[in-house]
């Protein structure tokens, strides 16, 4: 009998031994029991993750810690974490007065990182400065500053669809100038636009590489799409004049165009543009031919020249997620004017008749998504809010389901909203990944976005850099937007 106790209390005292004692993480946030899902690990169940000083702390299976009722615990049993969100084509510049709103839209939808993709330098610098200064109630923000634009210049101020985001820059010098200024006050990358010249296209690229600059942009209507690639365009938003460069007759419509840009009427850039478009593109896609798209698709493999296809933007006339319950709530978080200006709109939209090009091109656009993904030719998800009622946050979500629509899985997309983005601005050791020592800006999911896209919209959480939003918090802060009241 002794010896069977003996043997008794040493089993025990060995299971003690063996089992992981306690331990407490001071001032740190522990999730536990949650399933992790990013881009280069897949989806990972009953991990603990541990964030602490803003960044994660620790990764591990949640059987292999036992931590103290001392730490501040989050249960994250049947929930999912991933990375937090970019959306990479915001304007913070198209509708100054909704810019104030902005931060607190991005947040409340899991976007803690946005790259801003034109406007006034000032306006576009007061927001970055905001967003260095709080950086746990603010998502990051990545500046270009003004487009660079040849003459005439399209965003000019001329309307209200016309803003003043874009600088008309009238020869070589000019667009040096601008670009060493811009460099001088800090940007992270370049636009280029549609009324430049070849010259001076090849002066960007020139420069911003000099100067460890990207340079995304649109095609300018004087060039193709391969020579802008091979003259060293980092990315192409909305796949702009693409379609003019994958017909048959890209050659001739080339000519045309370089014709019609001598604008001998002396027109608007705006108007210069959309005469060339309305053209243009009818045709371009009457003679597409897929032999040469698939020559133009492998040169932007080749140079890297990646994608944000903003299919959101294109296809919202036929979607029409503006009609949805979800997205009608987001417009109380508009300025009144806004709102009432937003709504009339859309009435009007709603019954509008969609003529039969317009479904052409978005199901082009679909088509070349799909391409491009094949192609292997990195992807951003990006939207281009808050133009034609993409609100702020909301419309990143749709952007994600329109290019799982497109033909990438949904991990595939949601790589185009963590890790895509963070690795374009060489900062994939930071941001992207749940990853020991990187930022912690995540988003806690009620259901998992794997087995349905539509779930990133199902937010239990956000965090960013550290700071915990509970759905409650977040709550709060759209009814407070919705109350016009300050936080």
């Amino acid at each position: 009998m002794k010896k069977q106790t003996q043997l008794a209390l040493a089993i025990i005292f060995l299971l003690q031994a063996c089992s992981p004692k306690e331990i407490t993480f001071k001032d740190a946030i522990c999730i536990e029991n949650i399933t992790t899902i990013d881009s280069k690990n897949g989806i990972k169940e009953n991990q603990t993750v541990i964030l602490k000083d803003g960044k994660i702390f620790k990764v591990i299976p949640s059987g292999e810690l036992q931590l103290s009722k001392n730490n501040t615990i989050i249960d994250g049993t049947g929930k999912y974490l991933i990375p937090g969100l970019w959306d990479a084509h915001v304007h913070f510049s198209y509708i100054e007065e909704l810019a104030p709103r902005m931060f607190d839209m991005f947040l409340t939808y899991g976007v803690t990182s946005v790259r801003d993709t034109g406007g006034r330098i000032d306006f576009m610098k007061k927001w970055k400065e905001k967003s260095v200064a709080q950086p746990t109630t603010a998502p990051r923000v990545m500046i270009s500053g003004p487009l660079l634009d040849g003459i005439p210049n399209v965003y000019d101020g001329s309307s209200a669809a016309r803003p003043a985001l874009s600088i008309g820059l009238n020869s070589i010098e000019a667009v040096a100038k601008q670009i060493h200024k811009l460099d001088s006050i800090g940007v992270d990358f370049l636009k280029a636009y549609e009324m430049l010249t070849p010259e001076q296209f090849g002066t960007i690229t020139k420069l911003a590489k000099e100067k460890g600059l990207k340079v995304t942009g649109h095609i300018p209507l004087s060039m193709d799409v391969i020579s802008a690639s091979n003259a060293g365009l980092n990315s192409l938003e909305h796949m702009r004049n693409l379609d003019l460069s994958c017909a048959s007759n890209a050659d001739e419509l080339l000519a045309r165009r370089r014709q019609i840009l001598l604008n001998e009427n002396d027109e608007q850039g705006g108007v210069l543009r959309s005469r060339i478009h309305n053209s243009q593109r009818k045709i371009a896609l009457q003679n597409y031919d897929d032999d040469k798209a698939k020559e133009v698709l492998r040169v932007l493999a080749k140079n890297k020249t990646w994608q944000i296809p903003t299919l959101a933007l294109t296809s919202n006339f036929i979607e029409k997620p503006f009609n949805n319950s979800d997205w009608k709530k987001t417009f109380t978080f508009l300025p009144d004017s806004i709102e009432q200006s937003w709504k009339i709109k859309i009435t009007k939209v709603n019954s509008t008749k969609i003529d039969s090009f317009r479904n052409t091109y978005v199901k082009w656009s679909f088509n070349m998504v799909k391409k491009i993904h094949q192609e292997k030719i990195d992807i951003m998800a990006g939207t281009d809010c808050p133009i034609f009622f993409l609100t702020p946050g909301i419309s990143l979500h749709q952007e994600l389901a329109m290019l799982v629509k497109a033909g990438l899985s949904p991990l595939e997309a949601l790589k185009t909203a963590t890790f895509n983005p963070a690795k374009y601005f060489n900062l994939e050791n930071e941001l992207g990944l749940i990853k020991e020592t990187m930022f912690a800006d995540l988003v806690i999911l009620d259901a998992n976005p794997l087995e349905n896209i539509h779930n990133t919209k199902r937010i239990n959480a956000v965090i960013k850099q550290g700071k915990y939003y509970s759905r409650e918090k977040l709550n709060e802060i759209q009814e407070s937007l919705s109350s016009n009241k300050p936080l």
